[in-house]
C-alpha cells in the first residue's frame, strides 16, 4: 500500500474511532426493590429514564436491575459503592444517619404529595444541602409519598386510646417518635412486608398512605381508615446516583441529567403517589372500606406531642448549623403556598 493509501486508511479509521466514541452509549443500572408495578417504578423511575435518554439523545439509558442488590435499608450505600450506578430508598430505613429528611416527614404539612415534594426540593436546594448529608452520591431526587393514615384490619380508630396494645407496623423516620405516643406495639418493618404481616394477624394495621392500599395490595385485608388532616407523617425517598459514575459522564450528559432531575423529578415522584393515593381511596371504597376523619380533640392531641418533637429535632439540626425552626416555617409555608396555586 503507498503512503497516501495508507494515510487516508488510518484518517479514516480515525474519524470513525472518534465518532464512534462520542457518541458512545452509557448504561445506567437501576438496583430497585419494589415490584416492577409500583407507583416507584413504573410511574417515577420508568419514566425518568425515557426522559434520560431523550435528553441525552441517546447516549445515556437507564437498565432497571431484575433484582435488588440488597435489602431495602443497603440501597444508598449500593450507589455509594457502586455495586449499581443509581438506586432509591427511604431516609428514615437507617435511624440515625439522616436527620434533615424530618424537613418533610412532620405531622400535618399538608394533603397532597406533589405539593409537599417540590417545596421538600426547594428547601434542599436552599438549606439543606449545606450539610452533605447524601456524601459519595450525587442526589438526583427527594420526595414523599401522599400524607401517611391510620389503618387497620378489624377495629375503627376514633381516639388515640382505642389504639392501645394494638400491633402496629410503621417505618422509620419521625412517625417512629409520633406513634410512640400512641401505646401501639411498634413493628418496624420494609413496606413490601406488610401485606405478609397483616394477612398472617401478625400486626393489627400499618400506618400508610392511601396509595398503598393497591400498591401492595391490601384492599381485602384493610377495612378501617383514620384519615388524619393534614397527615399523620410523610415518609421521605431519595434517588441517588454514585458519584464517580456521574462524573464520568461528560458536561452536557451530566447536564441533561440534571435538567430532568431535582425538582423536576420531585414533582414528578410527587404527582404521581398523589394520583395513587386518589387510586387507592376509590378501591378502598369498592370494597367496602370505611373511612374516617380524625376528630379535632384526636387531632389536637397529635399536635401537642408534635411541638415537643418538632423542637427537639429543631437542637439535632442546630449541630449541623442549620435553623431548624426556621426550615420547619419556611417548609409549611412553600407547601401552603404551592397548595393555593
Amino acid at each position: 500500500m503507498n503512503i497516501r493509501k495508507w494515510l487516508a486508511s488510518a484518517i479514516t479509521a480515525g474519524c470513525a474511532l472518534s465518532v464512534n466514541t462520542l457518541y458512545a452509549e452509557t448504561t445506567l443500572t437501576v438496583s430497585s426493590w419494589l415490584p416492577p408495578k409500583h407507583v416507584i417504578v413504573e410511574h417515577m423511575l420508568t419514566p425518568w429514564a425515557a426522559q434520560v435518554e431523550a435528553a441525552t439523545e441517546g447516549r445515556v439509558k437507564i437498565k432497571i436491575l431484575p433484582k435488588a442488590l440488597g435489602k431495602p435499608p443497603a440501597h444508598f450505600d449500593i450507589a455509594r459503592d457502586g455495586l449499581a450506578d443509581i438506586t432509591y430508598g427511604i431516609h428514615g430505613y437507617q435511624p440515625g444517619r439522616f436527620v434533615l429528611n424530618s424537613t418533610a416527614e412532620v405531622p400535618f404539612l399538608g394533603n397532597d404529595a406533589e405539593d409537599i415534594s417540590v417545596a421538600y426540593w426547594r428547601m434542599y436546594d436552599k438549606h439543606l444541602k449545606a450539610a452533605n448529608e447524601h456524601r459519595g452520591v450525587k442526589l438526583l431526587g427527594l420526595w414523599t409519598h401522599g400524607p401517611g393514615h391510620i389503618m387497620t384490619t378489624d377495629k375503627q380508630i376514633n381516639a388515640i386510646s382505642d389504639l392501645k396494645d394494638m400491633k402496629m407496623r410503621i417505618g422509620g423516620g419521625i412517625v417512629k417518635e409520633v406513634t410512640s405516643n400512641f401505646g401501639i406495639v411498634q413493628l418496624f418493618k420494609p413496606a413490601p412486608q406488610v401485606y405478609e404481616l397483616l394477612s398472617r394477624g401478625v400486626a393489627n394495621g400499618v400506618m400508610f398512605p392511601l396509595e398503598a392500599i393497591d400498591g401492595f395490595k391490601l384492599e381485602n385485608t384493610i377495612k378501617y381508615v383514620t384519615r388524619i388532616p393534614g397527615g399523620l407523617y410523610n415518609t421521605s425517598f431519595f434517588m441517588v446516583m454514585n458519584e464517580r459514575k456521574f462524573d464520568s459522564l461528560s458536561d452536557a450528559d451530566k447536564a441533561a441529567i440534571d435538567s430532568v432531575s431535582g425538582e423536576v423529578f420531585s414533582r414528578m415522584a410527587g404527582a404521581a403517589f398523589q394520583a395513587a393515593d386518589d387510586e387507592g381511596l376509590e378501591k378502598f371504597h369498592a370494597n367496602g372500606g370505611v373511612i374516617t376523619d380524625a376528630s379535632p380533640e384526636m387531632v389536637a392531641q397529635i399536635q401537642g406531642w408534635v411541638e415537643g418533637i418538632e423542637a427537639d429535632w429543631s437542637k439535632k439540626v442546630a449541630e449541623l448549623g442549620l435553623d431548624g425552626a426556621q426550615i420547619l416555617y419556611e417548609m409549611k409555608t412553600e407547601v401552603a403556598k404551592l397548595a393555593a396555586e
